[in-house]
């Protein structure tokens, strides 16, 4: 018997939290949640940021927080189900390594629209993904469909180019809106770093100057090989200013209840 869930059934969207009181880039989330359970015609309760910051205020730590450079101590998966209600659960952020990531080609898991590049109630595909990069001894899935890279098994891919401009896959090709990469999107455009959606082929990525995925648990990691191939220069322009921007905003980019 399939155990895969109907997309519609709920949207959702992991948000790092601080173990108290504070979820970081919150706005852009609630935002995020109200336009994919829009598209997945999910009745998204008006009053749904209330309820989240009420229900986190009676959570509780899942275990000791992780300590590590550059990742939130927590993350928490805020979820809508097509009724409306709403449920929180909460994780320890798993540790990333420092040094860069290695990567395996997978398919895309193929859904229709309007399902396509939402935060959907499937993800079991995306899951399985992650466990195979890691069974064939590589960090991270990054996944293709028609040779064009969709997303990352639990990440956003970010790639600089040789005309200087970091892409990410499009949108309206499958990709999720990330919100990590709009949150360090000012940084990289006021150094001189545009940022576009493109069609990524795998010959883009093995011509890039650099590629980083990013996340709201993982932050900011550079990538070095996809399927042993070597990916640019890892570490570099990109990283750096990604990731100073990172930082940044895990200083001082948490929303609290009081601020709605």
């Amino acid at each position: 018997m399939s155990d895969r869930v109907d997309p519609r059934s709920a949207v959702w969207s992991g948000v790092a939290w601080d173990g108290e009181g504070g979820l970081l880039a919150a706005d852009m989330h609630f935002a995020r949640l109200a336009r994919h359970a829009r598209r997945l015609d999910i009745e998204m309760p008006a009053d749904a940021p209330k309820q989240i910051f009420e229900a986190l205020a009676t959570l509780e730590r899942p275990g000791e927080p992780v300590a590590a450079d550059g990742q939130p101590p927590f993350v928490i998966k805020a979820r809508v189900d097509s009724s409306g209600e709403i449920f929180l659960e909460a994780f320890v952020n798993h540790r990333w390594p420092t040094v860069p990531l290695d990567a395996i080609s997978l398919s895309a898991p193929n859904w229709e629209q309007p399902v396509r590049g939402t935060k959907h109630a499937d993800w079991q595909p995306h899951i399985n993904a992650r466990e195979t990069a890691i069974a064939h001894g590589a960090h991270i899935a990054l996944l293709f469909e028609d040779e064009i890279l969709v997303d990352g098994d639990r990440c956003t891919p970010l790639l600089l180019d040789h005309d200087g401009v970091a892409y990410h896959p499009l949108h309206s090709g499958g990709a999720l809106d990330s919100v990590t990469i709009e949150q360090i999107r000012p940084a990289l455009e006021a150094a001189g770093i545009p940022v576009s959606g493109a069609r990524l082929t795998l010959s883009m990525i093995l011509r890039a100057s650099e590629m980083l995925v990013v996340g709201s648990g993982m932050g900011i990691r550079a990538v070095g090989t996809i399927d042993g191939r070597t990916i640019g220069r890892p570490q570099g322009r990109l990283f750096q200013v990604a990731w100073e921007s990172w930082l940044t905003r895990l200083e001082s980019g948490w929303v609290t209840a009081e601020d709605l």
